[in-house]
């Protein structure tokens, strides 16, 4: 561990094109560009179905079928179909980030309560503002819970771009492992890139939960909390007397 992070905290690995600062904005634009094509595919989709309740199995198939797929042999099986370059990772990836922003939206959109829906019916408002301007506000926690998982989970496979020679934080571990155990900078090198991931993975996690925090009504805050307190007030007690 001391050699690992002796390796981290070397400044020679923080400057030049392959040092850590260069890697990590190669991480996050991966990330990036990752989430921002699922959400694009994944939300229309979940906010219809959660919406009309046409096609659930669809989201519960697909959901389940995305998330079987072996992220590795999947990249493999595209850069054999296509070539080697950013395509084939961003395609695993957003195969990967799918389903839990598939699965935020439906179960956002299809869990609003029922009496505000009708509600916003009986004023006289289209289906299509019934879903933009009451179910969408109010499903927001989440889609962006859903978002977070999708995020952290791509930022932590997305070590696999390095796997067919692109940047990232998955160059320390790839070229650590290819330095075989035998040379002194192998293990402290694929160790000091898996710290990084780690790190990387809880500063964006804290970024985005603030960024929820500031993006969600109060209102929507306080509700979340009286249900689970109430859930809590509901749970069964223990007879103490014996």
């Amino acid at each position: 561990m001391n050699s690992a992070l002796s390796w981290l905290f070397d400044p020679a690995h923080w400057s030049g094109p392959e040092g850590f600062p260069t890697r990590i904005v190669e991480h996050l634009w991966y990330t990036l560009l990752t989430v921002v094509i699922a959400a694009i595919i994944a939300i229309p989709i979940g906010a219809f179905v959660g919406h009309t309740g046409k096609g659930t199995f669809l989201v519960a198939g697909m959901t389940n079928w995305l998330r079987a797929l072996p992220e590795l042999g999947l990249l493999t099986l595209l850069v054999l179909l296509t070539y080697v370059g950013l395509l084939p990772v961003v395609i695993s990836l957003v195969i990967l980030a799918i389903p839990p922003v598939l699965a935020g939206t439906y179960a956002g959109v299809r869990n609003v309560d029922p009496s505000v829906v009708d509600a916003a019916r009986g004023m006289g408002m289209r289906e299509s503002h019934v879903l933009w301007r009451v179910e969408l506000p109010n499903a927001l926690p989440l889609i962006l819970g859903g978002i977070r998982g999708a995020t952290l989970q791509v930022i932590a496979t997305a070590t696999i771009a390095a796997y067919v020679s692109l940047g990232g934080l998955g160059r320390f571990v790839i070229d650590g492992n290819n330095s075989g155990a035998g040379s002194p900078d192998g293990y402290p090198q694929m160790a000091a890139g898996a710290i990084m991931i780690a790190v990387l993975a809880l500063v964006v996690e804290g970024v985005l939960e603030l960024v929820q925090r500031m993006a969600v009504s109060p209102g929507l805050r306080n509700a979340a909390t009286r249900k689970r307190t109430a859930r809590i007030w509901r749970r069964p007690t223990p007879d103490l007397v014996s």
